[in-house]
C-alpha cells in the first residue's frame, strides 16, 4: 500500500517526527537533551512549577522529572524551592546559568521555525499558525470527557 505524500496526519506526523530529530541533534551539540530544553522553557514561562505540574505539562511520570532536575540542578540551571504552603512539593526556578542555555535554544527555534516557513510569505504562515491552533483546541476538545460522559464513567 502506497501512502499519498498528500496525506495530512502523516504530513503532521512526518514534520513533527522530523522537528523532534533536528531538535535532539541541536540539545546533543551542546550536551543536553530535548526532553531538558523543554524543561528550561517551560521554566522561563512559568516560575515556580511544582515537579507533578511539570510532569503533567510534559506528560512524562513524576520520576522522570526529578532525574532530569537532578542532572539540570547539577549543572546549577534549576533549583528547588520547598513550597512554602506544602513541604511535600518542591517548586522549581531557574538558576543564572540557564539564562544562557535559554538564550542559545532560542536561537536554534529561530533557526528551526526559519528553515520549516522557508518560501512562505507572512500571510501564509499566520494561517499556517492559526490552524494548527484551532485543530490542537479540537482535539484537546475531543480528548477532554465531556461533563456527561465522565458522570456515566463515574456512575
Amino acid at each position: 500500500m502506497t501512502i499519498p505524500t498528500n496525506d495530512l496526519l502523516f504530513l503532521l506526523h512526518d514534520v513533527a517526527r522530523l522537528l523532534r530529530i533536528e531538535s535532539d541533534k541541536r540539545a546533543r551539540g551542546n550536551g543536553m537533551t530535548r526532553a531538558q530544553w523543554v524543561m528550561l522553557i517551560w521554566l522561563d514561562r512559568r516560575p515556580g512549577l511544582s515537579q507533578k505540574e511539570l510532569s503533567e505539562l510534559l506528560e512524562v511520570e513524576p520520576i522522570t522529572v526529578a532525574r532530569l532536575v537532578d542532572r539540570l540542578e547539577a549543572r546549577g540551571m534549576v533549583e528547588r524551592r520547598a513550597d512554602p504552603s506544602d513541604r511535600r512539593i518542591w517548586r522549581l526556578h531557574l538558576r543564572p546559568a540557564a539564562l544562557s542555555v535559554l538564550s542559545e535554544i532560542e536561537r536554534h527555534r529561530a533557526e528551526m521555525v526559519s528553515m520549516i516557513t522557508s518560501g512562505f510569505d507572512g500571510a501564509t504562515i499566520a494561517q499556517m499558525t492559526d490552524a494548527l491552533a484551532r485543530m490542537k483546541a479540537t482535539v484537546c476538545a475531543e480528548v477532554r470527557p465531556r461533563p456527561r460522559e465522565a458522570a456515566k464513567e463515574v456512575a
